[in-house]
């Protein structure tokens, strides 16, 4: 888990992370807050990319929510339309 960056730009290199990697970093980095930083310019930057990473976890989620409710959708239209087959009970 050292192998955060010690030079941590806000956005540099967020839109590229998975899911699990945007997830693995912020949790380094509230670790790092939590233990305190040396400096205010430091401290400033580990919040900075963790919002950053908060945000990049968040579209996931959003993303994979769309992907779910679209999934269940077809399921559900499948599912009707197996029952307008014209079958009479």
């Amino acid at each position: 888990m050292d192998a955060m960056p010690s030079d941590l730009p806000g956005e540099s290199g967020v839109a590229e992370l998975t899911y699990e990697q945007a997830r693995d970093e912020l949790i380094q980095v509230v670790s790092r807050l939590e233990q305190g930083t040396p400096t205010l310019e430091e401290s400033l930057a580990l919040w900075e990319r963790g919002e950053s990473l908060a945000r990049r976890c968040e579209e996931w989620l959003i993303g994979a929510k769309a992907r779910l409710d679209a999934a269940r959708a077809g399921a559900t239209q499948a599912g009707q339309v197996g029952d307008d087959t014209g079958d009479v009970a």
